[in-house]
Order: structure tokens, then sequence, then C-alpha cells
């Protein structure tokens, strides 16, 4: 038991130490500032005044700040080995998100950064779903101010799967229950999480479900609730879907895989040379 205990610990790629627990909370923070500002500032606040700035200044600082948190990550454990299953995940997530894209939500992506962040840990998991977005924004020629805002999502959707409970011990059919279930509500908040990133720069496009600088707030929850209702619901609904199936279907093989995977890679284990003997 406690050598089956002894390898499973060993699929955690990363052991997240103090600076990069800084650097997360500071990248979300600022993250939770640029999705969240309408909501933040006051209305009639001059910050609404250069609304249609704020995605690139936005934009810039979460890339740099990305950047800190992966840097951070690195010198916290990510070798070699671990920058190569990262860059197979990313690759393997970038060639699946074109898949299904612009067919009802279907992104079969997701289940494969769900059981990713389970086996490989929150600080794994947000450099993998930051990375996979970024790769798959240059395969789709999806390249603009809303792609670091993605990178961040979809950080925060992987590194959550992470943090689930239970990760030396839980295995089976409650395992997959759990995963399943989190993908389902996990894709649905990513939906939510990328229309406040829009959402505010729609205009007169809407006028009914449009942000507006001189309302209240309690007038822009309601305003952004129906605009989810009205532009996302179907393409989240088919997200979380197709996230549930795969997650039942494959996840079992997968999970399997990448824990058999990270064990030979044995990303902890340092490599010591012995002197010869005789």
């Amino acid at each position: 038991m406690s050598e089956n205990r002894s390898a499973v610990r060993q699929a955690r790629a990363i052991r997240l130490g103090p600076r990069s627990v800084a650097a997360l909370v500071l990248v979300s923070a600022v993250g939770v500032v640029a999705f969240g500002w309408p909501f933040l500032a006051p209305p009639g606040s001059r910050l609404t005044a250069h609304a249609q700035d704020a995605p690139w200044l936005f934009a810039g600082l979460l890339v740099l700040l990305v950047a800190v948190v992966a840097a951070t990550i690195s010198e916290s454990g990510l070798g070699p080995k671990a920058v190569a299953m990262l860059g197979v995940l990313a690759a393997t997530g970038a060639a699946l998100r074109p898949i299904g894209a612009g067919t009802a939500g279907l992104e079969p992506m997701f289940f494969l950064m769900v059981l990713s962040g389970r086996v490989l840990g929150p600080g794994f998991g947000f450099v993998l779903g930051s990375v996979t977005m970024f790769a798959s924004a240059l395969l789709t020629g999806g390249v603009g101010p809303w792609m670091p805002f993605q990178m961040l999502a979809m950080g925060w959707f992987t590194m959550g799967a992470g943090l689930l409970p239970g990760p030396d011990r839980l295995r089976g059919r409650t395992e997959l229950a759990m995963l399943a279930s989190y993908g389902f509500l996990a894709a649905f908040a990513y939906g939510t999480v990328m229309n406040m990133a829009g959402w505010p720069f729609m205009g007169g496009l809407a006028s009914g479900i449009a942000f507006a600088a001189d309302a209240p707030v309690t007038a822009n929850l309601a305003r952004f609730v129906a605009y989810c209702l009205a532009t996302s619901m179907g393409w989240d609904l088919g997200r979380a879907v197709v996230t549930v199936v795969l997650t039942l279907v494959l996840g079992p093989a997968v999970l399997r895989a990448l824990r058999r995977a990270t064990r030979r890679a044995a990303f902890e284990t340092a490599v010591t040379f012995e002197a010869p003997q005789g």
C-alpha cells in the first residue's frame, strides 16, 4: 500500500512553493479586476470613460503576469521531463480545439484539461491551460486582445481540477463522477467568465442587455445574466455535455496513461551520479 501511495504521489509534476502561490494569487487578483471591473467600478466612474482601452491594457498586463507565474513555477520544479509532457499535452489540446470550433460549443479539449490538471496538479494545470490556449490561438488565427483572457480563464479551469480533493486516494467511479461534475460546472464558469471580457464593449449593439456605465451594479448584473442567456447558454451547454461524456467514456484510459507516464518520468526524482567502484 505504501508503494502504491508513493507512486501516486509522483504523479504531481510540480509542488507549489511560496513564490508560486504568491504569483498565482497575484495573477488571479489582477484577472478578477480585468474581468469584473464593470461590477467593481462605481456608476459614472472615470474608468468607464476609458472602457475601450481596458482590454488592451489588461491584455498586456495579463501576458506579463502569466509569464511571471510560468517562470516562478518553473523554478519550483518544472524540469525537462515536465516541459516535454507540457508540450505534448498542450499540442494535443490545441489540436483538439478546432475540431468542434464553431459547432454549438463542442470543444473536446476541455476534458483533456480536466484530466491533466487532476493528475499533474494545480501549478502544472495553470501553465498547461494557459499554454494550450496560446498554442490554439496561433493555430486557429485567434490572436487578439481577448487571447490573454482566454489563457487566464483556461489556466483557472485546469488549475481547479488539480485542486479537487483526494488526489492520492480517490479512484474509480467516484473520481470520474467528481471530474465529470467539475467539468460540467467549470465549462459554464469558463463561458461566463469569457462573457465578462466582451460584454462591456457591446455598446449600442443590444441596448437592453449591454453594459450601462451609469446604471447601478444590480441593474448591470441583470443585464449580464440576460446577455449570457441570450448569447452563450447553448454554447456553454454543448461544451459542458461534451466534457462530461468524454470524461466518463475516455477518462479511465486517459487517467491511467497520464499517471503511468508521470510515474515513469518521475519528475521530482533528483538525478544523481555515483562514482564507479573499484
